[in-house]
């Protein structure tokens, strides 16, 4: 058996500090997914896309560790999350109109057979393995609720990017470094992400 891997130390993409806003080239990668619509606090179908992920991602550590010899710890959740009017996020925070995509990081040692058979096993039909492309982003560490990254968001936006020639594409990105059930709001850690392109 080889060393566990932690992916939130091994990978620079998990790498960010509060107050301030890093360039960095994002590889593409593999994630669980699952879709969904609406405000994260009262949705039905968040609580639901958190309960099938984690079962699959572990079935996936487990039969990473027993058929191929190679243990790690279970990456952290992350989420894509989107609106007609972006507006949304920072200004109005109209969580009813959020779009959203749940994920975890799936290691480029695992194949697609591998999660089939582990989406098959715990029956999360509504799981899939799908290549995220990102390339060019900005991110930072936000430390505290998530209510309150309108502020940062509203920096990274309307001063950073636009102020270092850079203009947003793709979809904005959160990693979640603390556990929500766990972490007091005011303490909990996580790393606010957006892809861009050179303006012009």
């Amino acid at each position: 058996m080889t060393e566990k891997v932690d992916v939130k130390k091994s990978l620079d993409i998990y790498q960010a500090r509060q107050g301030q806003f890093r360039l960095l080239d994002v590889p593409d990668l593999q994630y669980l997914m699952v879709d969904g619509h609406g405000d994260p606090n009262s949705s039905p179908d968040f609580a639901r896309a958190v309960e099938v992920l984690y079962p699959v991602a572990y079935t996936l550590k487990f039969a990473s560790r027993s058929e191929l010899g190679r243990d790690y710890v279970v990456p952290p959740l992350e989420g894509l999350w989107w609106a007609e009017d972006m507006e949304a996020f920072t200004a109005a925070r109209d969580k009813s109109r959020w779009d959203w995509t749940l994920m975890i990081l799936v290691p480029d040692w695992l194949d697609a057979g591998m999660v089939a058979a582990a989406v098959e096993k715990v029956g999360a039909a509504d799981v899939r393995l799908e290549t995220l492309s990102e390339g060019l982003c900005v991110q930072t560490l936000h430390v505290g609720s998530f209510d309150d990254e309108s502020g940062v968001l509203a920096r990274l936006h309307d001063e950073f990017i636009p102020g270092n020639g850079l203009r947003m594409v793709g979809t904005h990105h959160e990693v979640y470094l603390s556990d929500r059930r766990r972490v007091a709001p005011e303490k909990q850690r996580t790393i606010l992400r957006q892809p861009v392109t050179e303006a012009g």
